[in-house]
């Protein structure tokens, strides 16, 4: 699975609204600006000098707030006495320095943007802005239905962002997984021992959030397949980073194999059916039942 699957496979980000998905600090949306190649990003800081703007996306009004910039010199040049200069100069002014920006927002919505004039300050409060960043350019944009909905897909999130690939999920280290007999499991009772031909010879895997395998094949869905299986007593934490670096081209699971004495529990399609120890008998890995369920 690449790392875009593995987010729409998760309750979380398949359900993300295109707002939550603009507002989070992974949204990073590639771009052109110009012949430059950006990434437009959630604004962490919001202007409060700004050239406002009025444009139109096809036919729906829009406001575009500028905050000041070395990408436009000379608006920059005349930024502190821009109320003096005439709006149709200013306008042109804007038009020739601003002019790959809104191609870029063009490209973005997809839909076309034309410049309508100057601003009404009040026009569009920034309780309902989208705040954005591109290179050195800070701006917002009417939140609008058509801006969030262009903008807010899964694939614009940075699969490298620290704050995504800090989230958490549990995950079940599987040591060993088999076919039992019904009868067989029926009759299981204390003191009772079933061999793990895998422990030691196969790594384990995790069962991540009950939703992923990951193991040194990369990330994969996990689909339950009735089959009993040998659990680590604990679920471990495991990041969607390390997911994402598992579903990458040199995946990478670190794991190792149940130490002698190792808590275990034994499992059928989510159901408990015994808990134990890892022992030995011979020389084969053994799972020693200390305890059943009473409805297995």
């Amino acid at each position: 699975m690449k790392p875009l699957e593995i987010l729409s496979a998760m309750p979380k980000w398949a359900k993300a609204s295109p707002d939550q998905i603009v507002d989070s600090p992974a949204f990073a949306m590639p771009c052109r600006l110009g012949e430059e190649t950006v990434t437009l990003r959630s604004g962490a800081v919001q202007a409060a000098d700004t050239l406002d703007l009025a444009l139109k996306f096809g036919d729906e009004p829009h406001t575009l707030k500028i905050a000041r910039s070395a990408h436009f010199p000379d608006l920059d040049k005349i930024w502190d006495s821009r109320a003096d200069v005439p709006g149709p100069i200013l306008l042109a002014l804007v038009e020739r320095e601003c002019g790959p920006l809104l191609q870029l927002l063009e490209n973005a919505v997809r839909r076309q943007v034309r410049l309508v004039g100057l601003a009404d300050a009040s026009a569009s409060p920034d309780s309902q802005a989208v705040f954005l960043q591109v290179a050195d350019i800070v701006f917002a944009l009417t939140r609008s239905e058509t801006v969030v909905a262009a903008l807010g897909l899964l694939r614009n999130l940075d699969f490298s962002s620290s704050e995504l690939r800090a989230e958490t999920m549990a995950a079940d280290v599987e040591y060993a997984a088999f076919a039992l007999p019904a009868t067989d499991l029926a009759s299981l009772a204390v003191g009772d021992a079933l061999l793990l031909s895998e422990i030691g010879t196969i790594p384990p895997r995790f069962i991540v959030d009950g939703r992923f395998v990951m193991d040194g094949g990369g990330v994969t869905p996990f689909k339950p397949d009735g089959r009993c299986s040998v659990l680590a007593a604990e679920p471990r934490i495991v990041t969607l980073g390390e997911l994402f670096d598992a579903a990458g081209e040199s995946a990478n699971v670190e794991s190792q194999a149940a130490a002698i004495g190792a808590q275990l529990r034994l499992v059928q399609g989510g159901n408990a059916i015994a808990t134990g120890r890892l022992d030995k008998l011979g020389n084969h890995p053994a799972f020693i039942v200390e305890s059943t369920t009473t409805s297995h």
